[in-house]
């Protein structure tokens, strides 16, 4: 498939600057596979479609305050800093990207704030991208949580075009998130809360997690027309032996096993046996599942609406069907969804 295959015209204002006020109550499209049924219902609905021994597949990373502002040496110019992943522990290696980028060069050096964290540029890997390394007087605890105080909630300022706040640092995390190292929000899983949990649990399903640390390569424009020429970022991922043994239970029992989000689809989808069971695995993945594609694992998605042309939006089209999905998607704009981090959900069964 191509590139403008994955046009939508999305109206600016339908892409949500502020989460609902109650994460389960984002309004719920249910989009049926096999008849092209399509449904309106809320969030918390979604417990009338599931039952015994089915199964949840969620997203436990956790995001960190990816972001800093410092200042260059000598000039104080305002320098933004964006932590993309560590590299090397120890060393206090990280990639990022920094903006403006033309004012940083090898060898330049940045002040963070009034703390005693310096960051010194040691190599240019994209046109934006950057390694530095963190110069810190400090353990590794009192280092992170130098980043955490400095650092600010990495949302995704070319689209949710407003000033940072603090209730984002809760708002923009799932409530299962526990490992951190996602520089992005697995934001399908935050519209669960406890209460829906444990409605879902009475119901006899089970919520089980994977780990895949979303990076910004999940948000990378795409710039070639033809797909298969596109290459995503690899990002970190672990499948752990307990959610391997109730995926294959609910398989072999042909219950269902529910992606929550692109994330956990694409992690799932990562470690397949030869006979279509999920094994134990961890590493990396750079899987990009575009139309056509023969899911092995997952049989219902959860996903948010996502941006025209995106890998993520592909990625669903692959699941539901092209054809249905796109249709999916304009009834959403007609009907004034709310799209990308902060917006509404799509069930599709």
């Amino acid at each position: 498939m191509k590139l403008s295959d994955f046009k939508l015209d999305i109206p600016r204002k339908l892409i949500s600057l502020y989460p609902t006020p109650n994460r389960d109550e984002s309004r719920l499209m249910v989009v049926h596979k096999k008849t092209g049924q399509i449904e309106h219902r809320v969030f918390k609905d979604i417990i009338e479609y599931f039952g015994d021994g089915d199964v949840f597949v969620i997203n436990d990373t956790k995001v960190f305050p990816a972001r800093l502002y410092g200042n260059k040496e000598k000039t104080g110019a305002k320098i933004e800093v964006f932590l993309l992943r560590e590299l090397n522990q120890d060393l206090r290696l990280w990639d990022v990207l920094v903006d403006p980028a033309r004012k940083i060069r090898v060898g330049n050096k940045l002040y963070f704030g009034d703390s005693d964290l310096v960051a010194e540029v040691i190599d240019n890997t994209t046109s934006r991208g950057r390694t530095i390394r963190f110069l810190f007087d400090g353990s590794d605890e009192e280092f992170y949580k130098t980043i955490d105080s400095l650092g600010e909630t990495p949302l995704l300022k070319e689209y949710i075009e407003r000033k940072i706040e603090a209730e984002d640092r809760d708002r923009y995390q799932t409530i299962f998130a526990k490992h951190v190292g996602a520089v992005a929000a697995p934001t399908a899983g935050m519209h669960f809360t406890p209460h829906l949990l444990k409605r879902l649990e009475l119901r006899g399903v089970d919520v089980t997690p994977i780990t895949l640390h979303v990076g910004l390569g999940t948000f990378r424009q795409v710039d070639v027309e033809d797909l298969t020429k596109h290459k995503m970022d690899s990002e970190n991922y672990d499948i752990p032996q307990k959610t391997v043994d109730l995926v294959n239970e609910a398989l072999d029992n042909k219950k269902r096993v529910v992606a929550v989000g692109t994330t956990s689809l694409k992690t799932l989808e990562s470690s397949v046996t030869a006979n279509a069971r999920l094994k134990i695995s961890k590493g990396w993945t750079d899987k990009f599942i575009i139309p056509p594609y023969d899911f092995k694992i997952a049989n219902a998605l959860i996903s948010n609406f996502h941006l025209s042309e995106s890998t993520l939006l592909m990625t669903v089209a692959a699941f539901g069907g092209y054809d249905l999905v796109m249709k999916a998607y304009k009834e959403a704009i007609k009907e004034k969804y709310r799209f990308f981090s902060y917006g509404d959900a799509m069930l599709i069964l």
